[in-house]
């Protein structure tokens, strides 16, 4: 999960003295890191058309990413950021599931507290002061509120004529996102039909609507990929959740990806890594063609 403890991970593992990092020095990993943006297209890439939008939801209107390919109706996917938001690693991402056949919106969960994107170029959730401005937005969200956003985003989903409503919908979560992920499917379990989490923070715990408590109530199948660091600091989170998705009968494909940092999927990461973040993108599409039918 993103805390000052994943931070102190980071530097360490890019070999950075924490207290020597300015922001200058921020500025010149994200330039690095923004050198990786550039992410391959799939062979046979669809032509995609992709759009600001803004969605009305119980609590107010939330701005989004959609993007599908110019012709056709396709299975609709639901994607949920990490704790820096959305921007534009993300819209690349989305564009690339789009020229992989989805219809795909990836969706600001902090429209309650601010527009997206939020963030300056150099700055990360690595920053103690970065920290310290997006706590508030973090502390606005609630699971009911995750809850009636998702049902929002998903009926504007099924309302696009891109989007072929005889097929599932898939969702998948970065970071924050995995837990999302999660609550959307116990949600809507007549309609999302596969969930992938790519270094869920939370989706284990004691409450009782903690994310792998709601899993007698979806209806799909799952990814559940893990940074290194992540498990080991709760290495029983991945067996309590192999045994509560086989108790409830539900295909999940659950791996601690080795030698991987907590945020190593998106390409703007400091810690990002091409070829297990391949590898995990490669498993999404293999459960998306497999579930969305």
């Amino acid at each position: 999960m993103c805390d000052e403890f994943t931070a102190a991970d980071n530097d360490a593992h890019l070999g950075i003295v924490t207290s020597a990092v300015t922001r200058r020095g921020f500025a010149s990993l994200a330039g690095g890191a923004g050198l990786a943006m550039l992410l391959p297209a799939p062979a046979n890439a669809a032509k995609i058309s992709g759009k600001d939008v803004t969605i009305a939801t119980p609590d107010g209107s939330a701005d989004a990413y959609f993007v599908a390919p110019t012709t056709g109706k396709h299975p609709a996917v639901l994607v949920w950021p990490d704790i820096m938001g959305l921007r534009p690693a993300f819209r690349q991402m989305a564009d690339r599931l789009a020229q992989s056949g989805y219809a795909v919106l990836v969706v600001n969960q902090f429209y309650r507290s601010t527009k997206a994107p939020f963030l300056a170029p150099g700055e990360s959730y690595d920053q103690p002061e970065v920290r310290a401005k997006i706590g508030p937005f973090v502390k606005a969200l609630s699971p009911a509120g995750t809850v009636s956003d998702a049902k929002a985003f998903v009926a504007f989903l099924d309302a696009q004529k891109q989007v072929d409503t005889k097929r599932g919908v898939g969702t998948s979560g970065y970071c924050m996102g995995g837990p999302m992920v999660m609550r959307t499917a116990a949600a809507i379990p007549g309609r999302i039909k596969a969930g992938a989490s790519f270094h869920g923070g939370g989706l284990v715990g004691t409450q009782p609507d903690s994310p792998d408590k709601l899993i007698p109530q979806m209806k799909a199948r799952y990814l559940i990929a893990i940074a290194e660091n992540d498990d080991a600091r709760a290495p029983g989170d991945k067996d309590v959740l192999r045994a509560a998705f086989a108790a409830a009968k539900l295909p999940a494909e659950i791996e601690v990806y080795a030698g991987t940092k907590h945020g190593w999927c998106p390409p703007d990461s400091r810690v990002y890594d091409a070829a297990q973040a391949d590898k995990a993108w490669g498993r999404m599409l293999d459960l998306f063609k497999t579930a969305l039918v």
